[in-house]
């Protein structure tokens, strides 16, 4: 793999340390400052100790225990609770600390001015009595009851905004993806292949949460589109072939004359893609794995080339190129699928007119929406440099928590258009 043990070390007691600091924060915030009732205060620490540890394990566990996937999905979902506990609480407290700064300055009058003495007359008797210094103003106590009120309020507020904002990612999360078309100018499309159309999903994640009945909706949502191909690309899977082939097989319900199209992503990896490769190809799915295969006819056609996971093109067996170019007609137009947005530039110069990505999932709830745009240069949508376009799509499942806020999942139409 591309990432050395060391920085993936380094990375996750980053995440570690972050996580409970956050969780230290939210303890002082929503217990200690809230009651000095020492019940509530040792509640507060079991509670946000329950909810931290299983946050800090849930990487490693579901990779040792792939049962326990469940389970790590309800403390990936606290975490998306507890970033906007975070932000909500960042929120009201600037809000009060604005208050309290317009408080601290209304009422104050400016002192008079004093006249400049005249050089030429004479000292008077005030000017040669000692000047006495005035009392320093006196610190008004501070009111406790007061305090623990705004601390409640604002504790309440926050609560409250969290808990709205996790419910509409909720809903939002398991609600049907969007469908998004676009149509894409494809250098060297013969004219028979105008309007071409491919259905493209991406990280659908199927596992313990997303299962049979979110996959049957996702084909009926498919076919009504009417495409000429499916494409996949990556992070179909979160579990193994035995667990999930049940939800899985509802891609043999997929209808598309030109079949489906399948390449791995970096989650197929992690439960044996290879495994996944041989399942897939046994349901009629065409998968890709650093080769390239010819759509069309003697009246037209062009080539879909598929290439492994970015993050595994320094192993065994991951992101090649030039070896799924090998072979190919260069004056055939082609359309390249890849998980990841990277080498976009590379890929382009190679001869490939658009390029179908996801793994972004257009950073899937905010603030990480944010994060995302600011990593990737092309995080999600559609990007076009030259004669080459590239699509990124936000996603139609979700991973980790089941949140999507500004970046809804998507099913998206690609219209290929002869130029």
């Amino acid at each position: 793999m591309v990432e050395s043990p060391l920085r993936i070390i380094l990375f996750i007691l980053l995440v570690s340390v972050a996580s409970v600091y956050v969780h230290v924060y939210l303890y002082r915030r929503l217990f200690r400052d809230t009651s000095t009732s020492r019940a509530w205060r040792t509640a507060g620490k079991v509670l946000l100790t329950a909810l931290c540890l299983p946050l800090l394990l849930s990487w490693v566990v579901t990779r040792i225990v792939p049962s326990a996937f469940i389970v790590a999905v309800f403390a990936w979902t606290w975490m998306g609770v507890a970033v906007y506990l975070l932000l909500a609480l960042a929120l009201l407290g600037g809000v009060r600390w604005l208050v309290a700064r317009t408080r601290g300055h209304r009422g104050v009058v400016a002192p008079l001015a004093t006249p400049a003495p005249d050089p030429a007359a004479p000292p008077s008797l005030a000017d040669l009595a000692v000047t006495v210094p005035p009392p320093p103003p006196a610190v008004p106590p501070v009111d406790e009851d007061r305090r623990r009120f705004l601390a409640r309020a604002t504790a309440g507020g926050a609560v409250l905004a969290a808990g709205g904002l996790t419910g509409y990612g909720i809903w939002s999360a398991f609600h049907p993806p969007v469908v998004n078309e676009v149509a894409v100018r494809l250098p060297g499309l013969p004219k028979a292949l105008d309007g071409f159309t491919i259905v493209h999903m991406s990280d659908i994640h199927v596992g313990p949460i997303i299962q049979r009945r979110f996959m049957d909706e996702l084909v009926r949502r498919a076919n009504a589109l009417k495409p000429d191909m499916v494409a996949i690309t990556g992070d179909l899977v979160d579990g193994t072939v035995d667990d999930l082939r049940h939800s899985v097989a509802a891609l043999q319900n997929l209808q598309a004359r030109a079949g489906t199209h399948f390449i791995t992503g970096n989650h197929e990896y992690y439960w044996n893609a290879s495994k996944w490769a041989d399942a897939l190809t046994g349901l009629g799915v065409t998968v890709l794995r650093n080769r390239h295969v010819t759509v069309g006819d003697a009246g037209g056609a062009f080539d879909v080339v598929g290439v492994d996971d970015w993050s595994m093109r320094n192993g065994p067996r991951g992101y090649n190129l030039d070896a799924a170019l090998a072979g190919r007609n260069p004056d055939r137009a082609a359309v390249l699928l890849a998980h990841q947005p990277s080498n976009w530039d590379a890929a382009a110069k190679a001869g490939m007119g658009l390029q179908l990505s996801g793994h972004t999932h257009g950073g899937q709830f905010f603030p990480f929406t944010i994060a995302v745009s600011t990593i990737w240069k092309h995080d999600a949508g559609l990007f076009q440099e030259g004669d080459s376009s590239l699509y990124v799509s936000r996603g139609t499942g979700f991973w980790g928590p089941p949140l999507r806020v500004a970046a809804p999942s998507e099913i998206v139409k690609v219209t290929l258009l002869a130029v």
